[in-house]
């Protein structure tokens, strides 16, 4: 989910070109995206939380150093968390630990985007669905977790994931078609039928 700005905020290239001539600029692009970065790299390393900020500070440092680089035809938002997302994995690539922890909260919301409806209301069940849908996401494959993770829980559309993750647009769509297949199937098969007439 891009952050939102007032409508007179500047946009993303000019908030780069100001960083290239006054390096005291660049807090303002961290400041846009210091947030929406944290939530994500946070559900990447999972228990690994007390790393998040270090992360954090080498996704931003790494940004800057690169912003030359940084191509001003593509949107700015795919580039920097592709830049947080290879962080991420290579602090847990070190660690030998997998990628895409999803807390109870975001199994919740994977569920209810999932299937289409709001998340049960009594509490032993919100609780099961939770667990259930962590258990049913960890037996994905990492690239279903990456592009569900990506479109469920950051928003993102096919041509940002496409872009996060290097891949053609049509990749994407098929890889979130697929991996909410697999993960409508998984659901089912732990008691969870309501997933069967989500629509992805």
């Amino acid at each position: 989910m891009a952050p939102r700005d007032p409508p007179s905020a500047p946009d993303d290239g000019e908030l780069v070109d100001a960083a290239l001539r006054d390096k005291g600029a660049y807090a303002l692009i961290v400041r846009r995206w210091e947030a929406p970065l944290s939530g994500y790299v946070r559900r990447l390393i999972g228990r690994h939380e007390a790393a998040r900020e270090d992360i954090l500070q080498e996704v931003f440092l790494k940004a800057y150093l690169n912003l030359n680089d940084y191509d001003r035809s593509r949107p700015f938002g795919p580039w920097i968390y592709r830049i947080a997302r290879n962080q991420a994995f290579d602090f847990l690539r070190k660690r030998k630990t997998e990628p895409i922890h999803v807390t109870g909260d975001d199994a919740a919301l994977i569920f209810a985007r999932l299937v289409g409806a709001g998340g049960p209301q009594e509490l032993p069940e919100r609780i099961r669905i939770e667990e259930e849908v962590r258990a049913a996401i960890a037996s994905l494959d990492l690239r279903y977790r990456d592009a569900l993770v990506l479109r469920y829980l950051e928003e993102k559309g096919y041509d940002e994931i496409s872009d996060i993750l290097r891949i053609p647009p049509g990749t994407a769509a098929t890889l979130i078609r697929r991996g909410s297949e697999k993960l409508r199937g998984a659901l089912t098969a732990r008691g969870l039928g309501a997933a069967e007439r989500g629509s992805g």
